[in-house]
């Protein structure tokens, strides 16, 4: 039995929480993946996984067992960087979070951060603020692209401020005030409560970024009844350029459509809502090459001044 390579499925199983995905992502069969989950139990001499039918969940046992797996196999990606890497020329994979909202800023960063290393892969997933928190903890992320004003004081995580989230309500314009050619249009700010008038398509309210903008409703004294809703943030653009509803996005991702004629995009006001946005990391575990890499992008002043561009209020 290759013990890391059976630790690495157990991890696959309690991400995907079914086998026959684990092993699809494994790139195996499912008794191969059954098998080695079976030589594990016999390794350690105790039940790991819930046998039932379908995935049951790991055993109390099954759980210390995943959380020494997720150790290991974050050590020896260390150390393969390591003795793969220099500090000048860093190689390997970084697992970057980033909350749904902050996806162009993402895919900048990423892109920016291979360019200037090339032996540098990254892998930008995009989750949900728990799911982000919960990966840097057990060890599956590296980094992530999220809400700072989340997180704890004292906690496990440090953070490194990037931008204050901006929000604006992105409309479709009648069709005698399209400039031929013309890109997106700022427009004259607008109040909360007006914003709460139109016909919204807004987050479900189990993303964090509804949240927060609910929270700006209710302090402008709106209460707010959207004609639709979304997971997605990509849908939130495509409704407003597929039907009559309005959308209220952040400056990052309005600047994504920024080349597409026919939108215009209007400040809210009153409340003016300013939400940090930061690069987390876990404080207290030791960086790999390619976090120390990716952690000097962030810090800057190039990047900094960039990122402040594409995604805080718009301007030049």
């Amino acid at each position: 039995m290759n013990l890391l390579t059976s630790l690495r499925y157990l991890v696959a199983l309690s991400e995907h929480r079914h086998f026959a995905r684990a092993a699809q992502a494994c790139h195996i069969t499912q008794p191969a993946l059954s098998n080695a989950l079976r030589a594990l139990e016999k390794e350690f001499g105790t039940p790991i996984v819930r046998r039932a039918p379908s995935y049951a969940g790991l055993t109390p046992e099954g759980e210390q067992v995943l959380g020494a797996a997720r150790r290991m196999l974050h050590e020896h990606a260390l150390l393969q960087q390591e003795l793969a890497s220099s500090a000048e020329k860093p190689k390997g994979r970084l697992q970057l979070g980033v909350v749904p909202t902050a996806v162009p800023v993402a895919a900048r960063f990423a892109a920016r951060l291979q360019a200037t290393h090339p032996g540098i892969v990254p892998v930008v997933r995009s989750l949900s603020s728990q799911d982000i928190e919960e990966g840097l903890e057990n060890l599956s992320l590296d980094l992530a692209l999220g809400f700072a004003d989340r997180l704890k004081q004292g906690g496990p995580f440090a953070v490194l401020p990037q931008y204050g989230e901006h929000y604006f309500l992105l409309r479709r314009l009648p069709d005698d005030a399209r400039a031929a050619g013309a890109g997106l249009r700022l427009g004259a700010a607008m109040r909360w409560a007006d914003a709460a008038q139109l016909p919204l398509c807004l987050l479900t309210p189990e993303m964090h970024n509804r949240s927060l903008v609910d929270q700006a409703f209710a302090q402008a004294g709106a209460v707010v009844r959207p004609v639709m809703e979304t997971s997605s943030v990509l849908t939130l653009a495509l409704s407003v350029l597929a039907g009559d509803v309005c959308s209220v996005l952040p400056g990052a991702l309005v600047g994504a459509v920024c080349n597409q004629g026919g939108l215009e995009a209007l400040p809210l006001v009153a409340p003016a809502m300013v939400t940090p946005v930061g690069f987390i990391h876990l404080a207290k575990v030791r960086a790999s090459r390619t976090l120390e890499a990716a952690l000097g992008l962030a810090r800057n002043e190039a990047w900094l001044q960039e990122v402040a561009r594409h995604s805080g209020t718009l301007g030049d």
